[in-house]
């Protein structure tokens, strides 16, 4: 049985330390807090907020008007957030919806892109329903208080609902969130200072809470060509899996003597190595000149730009 005093203490130490200065945290808007909740799966809180966040919500400042968008100004402007199917659901969730996104789950779950953890986190943080939220900084707080080992996810959500402060649902999930990320972390984490140290029943040995499975990367090696002419560089849309649908550098054969430079880079559970030859002519008539001038805003992946710059600081090219 949850103690109310569990709840207090967790409430008392979000209003003094939680993360309130979030913008999504700050508004109604049910919109709003679905593009962040979607950017946020994968990425940095802080490049969210700084860089992509504002941006994003400028153009698109309504789940209409994001509808009404082309898919490539979306992903221009999703460009370097990396997770590109993300961008893609969100644009075509954007298009299913009737100005606005609906208040069940149920219905929630029926939208691309949305699962169970999403759909939670708007009917909590947006539409304010007494709902649980698990996610993995939520999951790593209720493993150590309630001491869960090898525990499956329908089991952890059941802990979530038990757990649950029905007299404030939104605070409550959001300060399990900030706990984690800030207190309960995976490694070293500050029981110390904790708001659920007297309750926690895994208190003495938290790192059994947190072993995870090495992940297993794939190495792949890939050869594209530049081609540059008038301010313009050579690209394609891709149909592979990898970036599908975005604006990516043409492969080719590797031929030694038109090397240019290589570089490593890290997409999902793909480690890359990237090497780059100079090609006077693509036979492809699939190719899309590109302003360089244009990319920043073009719809390319963070490996594309990490090839741009490359190129620049070989002195090959300049934006």
């Amino acid at each position: 049985m949850v103690k109310s005093s569990a709840h207090k203490a967790l409430l008392t130490w979000y209003e003094t330390n939680g993360r309130h200065e979030l913008p999504w945290r700050n508004t109604d808007n049910i919109y709003h807090i679905y593009v962040s909740e979607i950017m946020l799966q994968q990425t940095q809180v802080s490049r969210v907020q700084d860089e992509y966040y504002p941006k994003f919500l400028a153009r698109f400042p309504t789940l209409e008007a994001l509808g009404a968008a082309e898919l490539d100004e979306v992903f221009g402007l999703w460009s370097g957030l990396g997770y590109y199917s993300r961008a893609r659901n969100l644009h075509k969730s954007a298009q299913l919806s009737d100005k606005e996104l609906p208040c069940e789950q149920t219905e929630l779950l029926k939208l691309p892109g949305i699962g169970k953890y999403t759909a939670s986190a708007i009917c909590s943080f947006g539409y304010r329903q007494n709902v649980p939220v698990v996610d993995t900084n939520i999951a790593r707080v209720l493993k150590r208080y309630f001491a869960l080992l090898e525990v499956k996810e329908k089991t952890l959500w059941e802990y979530a609902a038990a757990f649950l402060n029905a007299a404030d649902a939104r605070a409550h999930n959001l300060a399990l969130m900030d706990l984690g990320s800030l207190v309960c972390t995976p490694k070293n984490p500050h029981c110390e200072i904790c708001p659920l140290r007297l309750e926690c029943v895994g208190r003495n040995e938290p790192e059994l809470y947190t072993k995870n499975k090495k992940k297993a990367y794939e190495s792949l090696e890939l050869f594209y060509g530049i081609n540059i002419k008038n301010g313009n560089i050579a690209l394609r849309v891709s149909n592979e899996k990898l970036y599908k649908g975005m604006l990516v550098l043409p492969n080719v054969e590797p031929i030694e003597e038109n090397f240019i430079a290589a570089f490593k880079h890290s997409y999902t559970k793909y480690r890359l190595h990237i090497s780059l030859y100079d090609v006077e002519e693509f036979v492809d008539d699939k190719v899309v000149w590109t302003p360089l001038s244009a990319l920043e805003n073009a719809p390319i992946s963070a490996l594309t730009k990490k090839a741009v710059d490359t190129l620049t600081q070989k002195g090959k090219i300049w934006i």
